[in-house]
């Protein structure tokens, strides 16, 4: 199985989208945890499948969030960019590709 790294920005994105559902209502933290643990399996077994943004830059989209993932299908991983919100800014992590 090809295995998954984070960009250390997207891994703080999960965190910090947990924590606030989950403040807002017990138990909706771990649903968006779980939610994209269900996104990453889907990736892992269909890389290319999802929708492509760019040239190397794919977006797989939550089924019950407003976010999605978007990551690189690479050599020897699947490195997720970002755990971008479909109201932030668009393209924001555009930096964190350089």
């Amino acid at each position: 199985m090809i295995r998954i790294t984070f960009h250390e920005d997207a891994r703080s994105e999960m965190a910090e989208s947990a924590r606030y559902y989950e403040d807002r209502v017990p138990g909706l933290g771990y649903a968006f945890t779980d939610d994209v643990e269900n996104a990453l399996r889907f990736i892992t077994e269909h890389p290319e499948s999802c929708e492509q943004v760019s040239n190397n830059l794919r977006r797989k989209v939550l089924s019950f969030f407003p976010y999605s993932l978007i990551y690189a299908v690479e050599t020897d991983r699947i490195r997720i960019m970002a755990i971008a919100h479909h109201k932030r800014r668009p393209e924001y992590w555009r930096y964190r590709l350089v």
